[in-house]
């Protein structure tokens, strides 16, 4: 029977993690030079409309229909057939089907969104928006199904709460391939990539966390002790991790900075999600501290490999998203949410956490580059050198987010073309990485 107060509290969480995704585009927005503000917004945003279509004509079904072989789901709920006021037995037995449909959405939306971080400065939109269609297709939507739709993951006992596997890992692999896929920015000598202005990056930070109560505690479909557990694991997780990441930043960099600050909050809400509604408050802290300390390792280890996922999608998605599912496999405790890990005594469960991590990596990875191969055959997926250095913004927009643009035709335009270095084998930038986020 539908219950109007968990049928509230999931709308309700629903509009709070459609508020993510321009809290991304602020976060994003802020880390980037200035020249290229609106294009990776523009990217965030577009997703809203783009994957709302997918997901309405088939992705939905795709992703929750009835099983087909462990792998998919079928077309039963295609352009929303069936998908309505009354209740799903499996899907949120309390609240109307269209509910679950719209909480859901907004998960599919943010998700390729993240990648977008990796490959800032120097893809095409027109690339970009093929990619999102085709990587929502053919990775968001098939593993979306095999850890919550039904799939082979979710039958084997795979537990992820809020999206470590479906977003975070997924997303955050995908960044690490495109980032390898595209190669370096073009990055005159001299110029700047610190981020731009930092308080959008704050701005955005405010919003996401804001959202990140509905992504992890709507999770429950249902406004009770799971989703009160939830709710507080994200807050205590995502705090602990804003503390270690500043700590240990300070330490490296000799300075408290503020952008230290708010990617070790971010990165600590990615780790939590997976485990949110499975383990204990105290728990929550751990991971937290685990988030802040290995997700800035991974910042740091990333810049010595001298990759640019020019906004560390990577470091704190996929490995935030890897290391929350593991742990969520070692900290969840059945009083909460009927699940033991491993300090319960279940050993299988962590196997299969670490099974499910190596199969969707290995999978996103594979099937992202491989996308990126096939339509830079059609399109090409990396702006020209003119067009990066000119900046995105008004290249490919016409559009700029501050003040008067420099004239297109400016003959330094085509000076700088003819001195920057090549894509290939860029120099090395000498500017720090800003408190762990690659600038």
């Amino acid at each position: 029977m539908i219950n109007s107060g968990d049928t509230a509290f999931v709308l309700i969480c629903a509009a709070l993690v459609c508020v993510m995704t321009p809290g991304l585009a602020f976060f994003y927005g802020g880390l980037v030079r200035r020249k290229n503000v609106l294009t990776i917004m523009m990217q965030s945003f577009i997703s809203m409309g783009v994957v709302t279509l997918i997901w309405v004509v088939c992705g939905f079904s795709l992703a929750f229909g009835t099983d087909v072989h462990g792998l998919i789901g079928n077309f039963q709920y295609a352009f929303l057939n069936g998908v309505g006021m009354v209740s799903s037995s499996t899907y949120g037995p309390t609240i109307p089907f269209i509910a679950f449909f719209a909480f859901q959405l907004m998960f599919a939306v943010i998700t390729p969104a993240l990648i977008t971080g990796a490959f800032a400065d120097r893809i095409s939109f027109k690339s970009y928006l093929i990619f999102l269609v085709v990587w929502s297709l053919l990775v968001y939507i098939p593993i979306v199904h095999w850890v919550w739709g039904g799939g082979f993951l979710q039958k084997m006992g795979v537990i992820d709460f809020a999206g470590g596997l479906t977003v975070h890992a997924s997303a955050g692999i995908a960044a690490l391939a495109t980032a390898i896929f595209v190669g370096k920015r073009t990055i005159l000598p001299g110029e700047s990539t610190a981020p731009h202005d930092v308080t959008y990056v704050a701005l955005g930070t405010g919003l996401l966390w804001f959202g990140w109560f509905g992504f992890n505690g709507g999770s429950a479909l249902a406004a009770n002790g799971v989703a009160a557990i939830a709710v507080a694991n994200t807050f205590i997780a995502g705090a602990t991790a804003m503390v270690a990441w500043l700590w240990v930043s300070s330490v490296y960099e000799k300075r408290a900075s503020l952008s230290a600050a708010l990617t070790g909050a971010i990165a600590g809400c990615a780790v939590v999600t997976p485990a949110s509604g499975y383990v204990q408050p105290w728990a929550a802290m751990v991971i937290g501290l685990a988030a802040g300390l290995v997700c800035y390792g991974s910042v740091r280890l990333h810049a010595k490999l001298n990759l640019d996922d020019a906004l560390d999608v990577w470091s704190v998605h996929g490995v935030g998203g890897v290391l929350g599912t593991l742990l969520a496999g070692v900290f969840a405790v059945k009083s909460i949410n009927g699940v033991d890990g491993l300090i319960a005594g279940n050993a299988h469960q962590f196997l299969m956490e670490l099974l499910a991590v190596v199969i969707v990596l290995v999978y996103s990875f594979a099937v992202t580059f491989g996308t990126l191969k096939v339509i830079n055959l059609f399109v090409p997926v990396r702006v020209s050198k003119e067009l990066e250095i000119r900046g995105l913004d008004i290249s490919l927009h016409g559009e700029w987010a501050y003040g008067e643009p420099a004239d297109a035709a400016e003959p330094s335009v085509a000076a700088a073309v003819a001195a920057a270095p090549n894509q290939e084998n860029p120099p090395v930038i000498s500017s720090k990485k800003l408190s762990g986020v690659h600038a």
